[in-house]
Order: C-alpha cells, then sequence, then structure tokens
C-alpha cells in the first residue's frame, strides 16, 4: 500500500516523463499546508529560470495559505518569466490535484500571460 506522498509523486514522475518529451519549460508548484512555490524550469530540467511563493518579501505581511495568495504567486511568477523571456510553458502540477490553491495559482498565471 502506497502512502499518500508515494502515491502524489508517483504521479508527479509520470506527467513529468511526458513533459520532459515534449522539451517544455514547466512551471513547477509545490504546495504545503502554510505556503505555495512555483518555479519556472528550462526545459532540460539544469536550470531554474524564474521562482515565486509565499516567502517572497512583497507576499509575506498578507496569508499565505489561501487562494488570494496563490493567485498573487501565479501574477508573480508569469512577471518574472516574461522578463526572462519564457512566454509558454507545462504546467507541472506536482501530482497534486488541479483545485483550491494549485488552481488559483494557475488562473492567475494565465491572465497575467503565460500560455499553458
Amino acid at each position: 500500500m502506497l502512502s499518500k506522498k508515494e502515491s502524489r509523486l508517483r504521479r508527479a514522475r509520470r506527467s513529468r516523463s511526458h513533459m520532459r518529451e515534449l522539451g517544455a519549460s514547466r512551471l513547477c508548484v509545490n504546495r504545503t499546508s502554510q505556503h505555495i512555490y512555483a518555479q519556472i524550469i528550462s526545459g532540460d530540467g539544469n536550470k531554474v529560470l524564474a521562482s515565486a511563493s509565499t516567502l517572497d518579501k512583497e507576499l509575506r505581511s498578507g496569508a499565505t495559505s489561501n487562494k488570494d495568495a496563490a493567485a498573487k504567486v501565479g501574477e508573480l511568477i508569469a512577471n518574472r518569466a516574461k522578463e526572462a523571456g519564457v512566454t509558454k510553458v507545462a504546467f507541472d502540477r506536482s501530482g497534486f490535484k488541479y483545485h483550491g490553491r494549485v488552481k488559483a495559482l494557475a488562473d492567475a498565471a494565465r491572465e497575467a500571460g503565460l500560455e499553458f
């Protein structure tokens, strides 16, 4: 019997292998009970091109574990990705359900100009 974390990582591995075949830069999301993190990782997986989280100074002052905070992180990562010259990414939800904070981050990143 797989634990909850092992099952999530198994789902993540399956989707990441598909993204690696495509060679696309990916927007990788990690969610904890208190914070949410996002990174744009290059297609070959060697470099982090941009990152944002609720630990950033401008986002840390308010609540860090709700949909509003996740939306702010999505907007921030999209702006930083544009500065790095990235406009098209693959969304890597890291095995998390596309629901709640993960969905809020993705929607905000799309509205801010990232394509996925």
